[in-house]
């Protein structure tokens, strides 16, 4: 804190801004003419006089001496009424008052000093004992008054710091930044971090059925509650990009285990969309699905922008592979990458390990499919696992590949064979070999060779050892889940593997 004020107090230290300007209030004319006299010189001096000692506190509070002479003797306001005065103003009580008086006796000497004069002189002083006088009390106004200025522009500061970050993490790491000299410093700096990315699964199909006023209200509900999860675990929301959420761990303030309450807090982000959902259904509104993707190393964080908009942030491919991770995700799941997972260690409870080579990646990685951890915060994800009814009247489906938010030329051919019965999984056969995670769009044939109107929009898991495709539904619409659930009534009650 320290060092932040140190800094602000070099940019308001202008003595522009805090000139010496003597006033002197004296009833003799001529004494005031010889004070003038003895300052003509000093350039860096403004010398002001009133005579009137009835007018005094409405010119000092015009002029804002950084220091006042002040007779004594004088006809309407005596001089230790008007110290009297000038210590009871706001604007005034803290300028340096030097009494001038003819005699110099103890008593009124201690008197002055106790209604709260700052120096006695017997007048008229000699120049050079006048001028350093003045310097000596009138450089320490100005200090004062600048590092009043200083405390002002950081109280704005920390206001501003509190309003912004305060939305997205916990007060906790408000308070660090504030304390941090190098906080919100320009530029950024090389640190290993954990970022978290999070999306909705088919949320674009379901913006497109759906009133805007009805997204909004869907939209801020998710993101508060997923907020209000974040702040918990001391993550840092850089944006809200669509319905996906950009998250660091581990900056702008520094904690050993950000891999730790990364995972920690997309596991509780899961649990905590049973709650979002429940608003949803309780105002007619589709459930949500949303998968995460975590990856932790180095990345460049810091300000980024111009002088005239600026934001915090990081770049560099750690924060890539993050996307690239949740892009494997389906609804429900946490994706983690193996520096993710060596950094938070054994306390993890992985379902699955899967093998994948995102974009921009050379060789095969590793990433690991989360449903617990345990240690100091102990959350573990429900599992239940699908049951597949095999269908007596299979389904011929016909479906295009999806590559980012364009559907490819081309279709493929398969069969739907099975379908889980949590209605968001399903098997096929297909002569297309079609690789893990790839997303999919479906058409539904009807036995008279037309297509159901409602498209269904999946991902591709893995294989099974009978050859049949898996399938994850990311975007049902009300009207496809309802001819998805009756799919098995309608064609017959099959058999359950």
């Amino acid at each position: 804190m320290e060092e932040i004020f140190q800094q602000m107090l070099s940019d308001v230290t202008d003595n522009d801004d805090f000139p010496i300007t003597v006033l002197m209030v004296d009833d003799q004319a001529i004494i005031a003419k010889s004070v003038q006299r003895m300052l003509k010189d000093e350039s860096d001096i403004k010398f002001r006089y009133c005579q009137n000692s009835a007018q005094a506190i409405q010119v000092a509070k015009k002029e804002k001496p950084s220091v006042i002479l002040q007779d004594l003797v004088m006809p309407d306001i005596d001089g230790m009424t008007l110290i009297r005065y000038y210590r009871a103003c706001k604007e005034l009580e803290d300028v340096p008052i030097v009494v001038m008086s003819a005699k110099e006796e103890p008593d009124i000497k201690a008197k002055t000093f106790a209604l709260g004069a700052n120096d006695y002189m017997v007048k008229l002083p000699a120049k050079s004992e006048l001028i350093a006088r003045i310097r000596y009390h009138s450089k320490g106004y100005i200090a004062l008054q600048q590092r009043n200025q200083a405390y002002s522009s950081l109280q704005v500061r920390n206001k501003f710091i509190r309003e912004v970050f305060g939305r997205y993490v916990s007060e906790e790491v408000v308070d660090r930044i504030i304390e941090s000299p190098h906080g919100l410093e320009p530029g950024g700096r090389t640190q290993r971090i954990s970022i978290m990315m999070s999306d909705l699964r088919g949320f674009t199909d379901l913006s497109e059925r759906l009133a805007p006023e009805d997204i909004i209200a869907i939209l801020n509900n998710y993101f508060s509650a997923m907020t209000d999860t974040i702040v918990q675990f001391s993550g840092t929301i850089d944006e809200f990009a669509g319905d996906g959420i950009l998250v660091f761990f581990g900056a702008p303030v520094w904690t050993e285990d950000h891999a730790t309450k990364a995972t920690a807090c997309a596991i509780a982000m899961q649990k905590k969309m049973i709650e979002v959902n429940r608003w949803n259904n309780d105002r007619g509104f589709p459930e949500l699905d949303m998968g995460i993707g975590i990856n932790t190393g180095e990345v460049v964080v810091g300000n980024i922008g111009s002088e005239k908009r600026m934001k915090y942030g990081a770049v560099g491919q750690n924060i890539n592979l993050a996307a690239r991770i949740e892009s494997y995700t389906t609804g429900g799941m946490v994706l983690i990458s193996e520096d993710t997972k060596n950094d938070v260690g054994d306390i993890l409870n992985i379902k699955d390990v899967l093998e994948v080579m995102p974009k921009g990646i050379n060789t095969p990685i590793d990433i690991y499919d989360v449903i617990g951890i345990e240690g100091n915060h102990q959350l573990q994800l429900e599992h239940n696992e699908v049951k597949y009814t095999e269908l007596e009247n299979k389904i011929q489906v016909q479906f295009n590949i999806v590559k980012g938010k364009d559907i490819e030329d081309g279709f493929h051919t398969g069969v739907l064979t099975h379908l889980g019965n949590d209605n968001k999984q399903a098997r096929i056969m297909s002569e297309s070999e079609l690789p893990m995670y790839t997303n999919i769009v479906i058409g539904i044939r009807h036995h008279d060779g037309s297509f159901m109107e409602e498209k269904l929009y999946a991902k591709i898991g893995k294989k099974t050892e009978t050859g049949h495709l898996g399938l994850f539904f990311t975007s049902v619409s009300e009207a496809s889940a309802s001819k998805i659930g009756n799919l098995t009534g309608a064609l017959g009650e099959g058999t359950e593997c």
